[in-house]
């Protein structure tokens, strides 16, 4: 499964190569991007588990950590193979999740722009563990 994984992730990741000026997205763009992920996502130091984790501090988390929420079975072998949510990690889970990790619970079918993706990066980015403003950002 991990190396499935691994493979299914080598060929997102090379189908949505994002250059770093790409990677380097707006935050306040990604924020009004990130509303398609509130339904089940929350951040900021509010932030309560809803149908997906928390998100505050995810890029560099490794992968299934948000204490008291309970994970599907492919996340969960995910993070026992060291996944890590790297900027080109969540770059190719939020291009095309279930392609990304088979067997993931999150239902949404991805972000079509690489230009989306960069900004809700770059929103995700701009929070820290604790939800608050992350160092070095404005938000």
């Amino acid at each position: 499964m991990i190396a499935r994984l691994l493979a299914a992730a080598s060929v997102i990741a090379s189908a949505t190569v994002l250059s770093a000026e790409d990677m380097a997205g707006d935050p306040a763009k990604g924020e009004k991007v990130f509303r398609k992920c509130q339904a089940c996502h929350m951040v900021g130091a509010d932030a309560q588990a809803k149908t997906g984790p928390i998100l505050n501090g995810i890029i560099g988390r490794a992968a299934a950590s948000v204490e008291d929420f309970k994970y599907s079975p492919a996340m969960q072998e995910a993070a026992d193979g060291g996944l890590e949510w790297t900027e080109e990690n969540l770059a190719a889970f939020l291009t095309k999740p279930k392609d990304f990790m088979k067997g993931t619970k999150m239902t949404f079918a991805g972000l079509r722009k690489e230009a989306d993706v960069a900004n809700v990066i770059a929103y995700l980015a701009s929070f820290g563990e604790d939800g608050a403003a992350a160092e070095g950002e404005g938000s």
